[in-house]
């Protein structure tokens, strides 16, 4: 009954004026494909209680309504041939609704369809998975099958052979036929939670994730997905090693995927919806003529001095973003940008960085000495299986966004080399245990590193202060030299800053104004900067929508400071 409503709505749905899952049935067969996707929210406009029986029990009914849409594909294209499910029409899933943090995912769960969302961080292999065993009687030759449709479960074969002869087989008589098994593709993947969505001093969840076979190999390490699935639990390998979990019967939660859903392609979030209330604003605020002041003003308003103007208009452009660029002849162009702050100490350099890493739509923060060059670009490791797999660091996380790297000095050398591919081309190449794959890492680096002795020394020259090779140096668009120089007045200024911003820190528009130095504020109008959601809210919405392009007289600035620049000594 149920399989015949689900034929109904594969058959009879209309979208504008077309059968849709019809005619889409029909081109997939054609192309080869025998997955498609069906909209939730189409289902339960044809039929609510269709999608109500869905979300209570979706194994079930996924296995009815794939029965269903392989009926309906044969009476349409393939009427002379004879009933067989080997056709194998997939019906992957897309919904609409609000995703489940991964850390709210509890018992109540188990069993329903759930949508999560987070960034792939390892893939495995794809493996060959029996879906149904062909055994035969090593006596009296008699075939059988056993279905294996579980998605970590095994068939054991029978101790007797039940065949009709009177003969004796003996005990265990029955041996597999491997090539005439039916099988399907299986890869398992690891989903955790994106870096902005956990909670301060909390680690980041993950949980197993498993796909098949027409969903697999299309999820990399690094991508930002939307998974759509039946929470299921499978029980530990490793019971010999841990009775206690054999004796509390623990079992492990995995997500068994029906629908998968990429977010954009690095940049901003597709499942990242603005009002249009929101968007009267951004449009508003994207008109005013002093919008580049007002966006530099509004980066880190309690870090005040005369010295940090350039440096905030820069971030300001870091996080905005630039356009990529593709030649007809095949070669990239970055358009992100790459900064380096580099100076004395207590120049607040570091929360330049925390900031940042708060207001870019996707942050990651990592400080260079705790960070090698597997961590900050992938690594390959061997699971409990003594199987390879793939699982992206800082820099493949922080695709579509801006990756922070304190401490940036104090790195290896050999892990700062490890970087470079990722600061110019944007992409990771990995050649290692039999994995050959590049990975995106369509990301921005904000660097803070020190001078050679801690601080500036003005009796070196600035090669001399700076203990990097030029080929890491030249990965930097904009290099700041940051210097607290020691003035009475100066010290004065910023002492009575400090004091203000401690004296008024719950008021934002105080801690602007609490500066004594005038012409080092920005402004000091109440408001002049804006709140850290909006302006959160504002780079994420023209990450999405503005594709910024140089006009005739900033090309030929650039040009003559591009000449002035190579031909210094610097």
């Amino acid at each position: 009954m149920m399989q015949k409503r689900y034929a109904d709505f594969l058959r009879n749905f209309r979208a504008d004026s077309v059968f849709k899952y019809r005619e889409l049935l029909i081109q997939h067969h054609r192309r080869g494909e025998l997955t498609i996707t069906v909209e939730l929210s189409e289902l339960g406009l044809f039929d609510g209680a269709l999608l109500t029986s869905l979300q209570k029990s979706p194994e079930d009914q996924l296995d009815l309504f794939e029965a269903a849409a392989n009926d309906v594909l044969r009476r349409a294209v393939l009427s002379n041939t004879p009933c067989n499910r080997s056709i194998g029409v997939q019906i992957a899933l897309k919904s609409t609704q609000l995703a489940t943090p991964l850390r709210l995912l509890a018992a109540d769960h188990v069993g329903k369809l759930i949508k999560v969302s987070g960034i792939i961080v390892s893939s495995s292999k794809v493996k060959s998975k029996a879906a149904r065993i062909e055994i035969q009687c090593s006596r009296c030759g008699k075939r059988d099958s056993l279905d294996c449709r579980g998605t970590f479960s095994t068939a054991s074969l029978p101790i007797k052979c039940n065949s009709v002869s009177q003969t004796d087989c003996g005990s265990t008589p029955y041996v597999i036929l491997p090539d005439d098994c039916s099988y399907t593709d299986q890869q398992t993947l690891k989903l955790q939670e994106a870096p902005e969505t956990v909670p301060a001093g909390e680690m980041p969840r993950s949980t197993l994730v498993v796909v098949e076979r027409g969903l697999v190999d299309i999820a990399a390490p690094g991508a930002r997905v939307s998974i759509l699935g039946v929470l299921s639990l499978f029980e530990r390998a490793d019971k010999p090693q841990n009775p206690d979990a054999a004796v509390a019967a623990i079992r492990l939660p995995y997500i068994k995927v029906v629908g998968i859903d990429f977010n954009v392609d690095g940049h901003g979030n597709k499942s990242r919806h603005f009002s249009p209330a929101e968007e009267d604003r951004f449009v508003e605020l994207s008109r005013r003529s002093d919008i580049y002041r007002l966006l530099a003003a509004s980066i880190a308003p309690s870090i005040q001095g005369e010295y940090t103007l350039d440096i905030k208009k820069a971030l300001a452009c870091q996080l905005m973003g630039g356009c990529k660029k593709t030649l007809p002849d095949g070669v990239k162009l970055r358009g992100d940008i790459n900064v380096l702050l580099l100076g004395d100490p207590s120049t607040a350099k570091s929360q330049f960085l925390k900031f940042v890493e708060k207001v870019a739509p996707v942050g990651v923060y990592t400080s260079g000495k705790g960070s090698s060059a597997a961590g900050l670009t992938a690594s390959v490791i061997r699971d409990k299986n003594r199987e390879f797999f793939l699982e992206g660091g800082a820099m493949v996380l922080a695709d579509g966004g801006i990756c922070c790297i304190d401490e940036f000095d104090k790195m290896r050398e050999t892990d700062r080399v490890a970087i470079h591919e990722a600061m110019e081309q944007q992409t990771i190449s990995i050649a290692k245990a039999g994995i050959t794959t590049v990975l995106n890492s369509r990301t921005s680096v904000l660097a803070a590193a020190n001078p050679v002795y801690g601080r500036y020394d003005d009796l070196r020259s600035a090669a001399e202060n700076i203990d990097m090779m030029s080929t890491i140096l030249s990965r930097f668009d904009c290099i700041f030299i940051v210097r607290d120089i020691r003035d009475e007045g100066r010290d004065l200024s910023i002492a009575k800053h400090v004091m203000g911003v401690h004296m008024k820190a719950s008021n934002t528009a105080g801690v602007v104004q609490a500066s004594a130095d005038p012409q080092t504020s920005l402004n000091n109008a109440a408001d002049s900067i804006l709140e850290l959601k909006l302006l959160r809210d504002y780079v994420a919405y023209c990450r999405t929508k503005s594709s910024p392009r140089l006009n005739s007289e900033t090309a030929a600035f650039l040009q003559g400071l591009i000449s002035h620049a190579s031909n210094s000594n610097f």
